[in-house]
């Protein structure tokens, strides 16, 4: 199957052709029919698996029949975080490369003229608009948002949204929105918590499931049981002077062992930056920015951008201490292998964190390979 076989108007194919897509992913050959056909719909799948160009595309080639250009919100996506919501918008932009359609990505910070440029787009109207919910509420509460026009309704990463605390605020924003119109739900999983607000907000949704929380086949995964004073030089070992890694992605459970991660690795002469909530719009854009264009190898991060980063080309993901259940190791080594291509994903655990491991590997179905420690460790 290809792109052409959903007859989308041929704007949206040359968009979809200069992104360089060819073929559908499977919840993209699943969901675009469901959505097109004006269902609401509840997906079921893993990141990396291609959700929006499932929700994007059928709602551009919509966009892209009218005959007169909207000059109003018609379609509201709500993601957990502000790297999903660029990452997003970017995604838009190419897609309607050679249409009309707009969109703008609406985020927290405290840049008096990135609030300015937010107003100023919600104010004439915008054909999508891409927020965290936080930020969007602030508008909201201003006055001069206007939802009541809105026709599709996308939550995307719903899980993620839910562990962040976020559940108060997508049903504020729910009751905000018109009685009819379409409503999409992502999720990476589906914990009771996500059942209970798609009863709340979803019209006999179509369900789609497809291979949650089993990682990509052309990871190679593998572990290192390490007490936590070796993971650093584990960690340089690992890296260091290797060629065939120019990009490695570390992932800490807390912000407070990022900063000590980055801090020892640049003592130990190592290219690394870090990434974590403290930081700033700018300073966060800067560093992803940085990365992708390999200005340094290795990125350590927190759980909470897991699912925000967008880069291809990954070599190595290092989950620095185990995850804390199966589904955010799944998060966290997908990161690697991204466009067909290969990845490598290593996990360190020490004594404490062996069961948990375990866990993991029954989760999986499947005993993860132990490599010796270097004889120096």
């Amino acid at each position: 199957m290809t792109f052409k076989d959903f007859n989308f108007h041929p704007d949206i194919i040359g968009g979809i052709t200069t992104m360089g897509f060819e073929q559908p992913t499977p919840v993209q050959e699943l969901a675009i029919p469901m959505i097109m056909q004006g269902k609401d719909l509840i997906a079921c799948a893993q990141t990396g698996t291609g959700k929006t160009a499932a929700f994007v595309l059928p709602i551009l080639n919509k966009l892209a029949s009218l005959p007169v250009k909207l000059n109003y919100i018609n379609t509201l996506i709500i993601v957990p975080t502000r790297e999903l919501a660029i990452q997003i918008d970017q995604q838009v932009e190419g897609f309607a490369y050679f249409s009309p359609a707009s969109s703008i990505a609406i985020y927290g910070g405290n840049d008096s003229g990135n609030w300015d440029r937010q107003r100023a787009a919600i104010e004439s109207g915008v054909d999508f608009l891409i927020a965290t919910p936080g930020r969007l509420l602030q508008h909201l509460q201003m006055g001069y948002v206007s939802l009541d026009r809105i026709e599709h309704f996308i939550l995307d990463e719903a899980d993620r949204m839910l562990d962040m605390g976020f559940y108060e605020d997508i049903i504020a924003i729910v009751e905000k929105l018109p009685k009819k119109r379409q409503t999409l739900m992502f999720s990476a999983t589906m914990p009771a918590k996500i059942r209970e607000m798609a009863k709340l907000i979803l019209n006999k949704p179509e369900e789609i499931s497809l291979s949650v929380s089993k990682p990509a086949e052309n990871i190679l995964q593998a572990a290192y049981f390490v007490d936590d004073q070796h993971k650093l030089a584990l960690l340089t070992s690992l890296v260091e002077g290797k060629s065939n890694i120019q990009s490695a992605l570390v992932f800490a459970s807390t912000k407070l062992e990022v900063r000590d991660i980055e801090k020892k690795l640049i003592k130990d002469k190592a290219s690394a930056r870090a990434i974590h909530s403290d930081l700033d719009q700018h300073g966060r854009e800067e560093v992803l920015r940085e990365f992708k264009n390999r200005k340094f190898q290795i990125l350590v991060a927190t759980d909470i951008i897991s699912r925000g980063i967008d880069i291809e080309d990954i070599d190595l993901v290092v989950n620095y201490d185990v995850p804390r259940d199966p589904e955010d190791y799944v998060h966290r080594i997908g990161r690697t292998a991204r466009a067909q291509s290969d990845g490598v994903a290593l996990t360190f655990i020490n004594r404490k964190q062996r069961k948990n491991f375990e866990i993991i590997e029954k989760f999986l179905g499947t005993t993860i390979y132990k490599i010796p420690l270097p004889k120096d460790l």
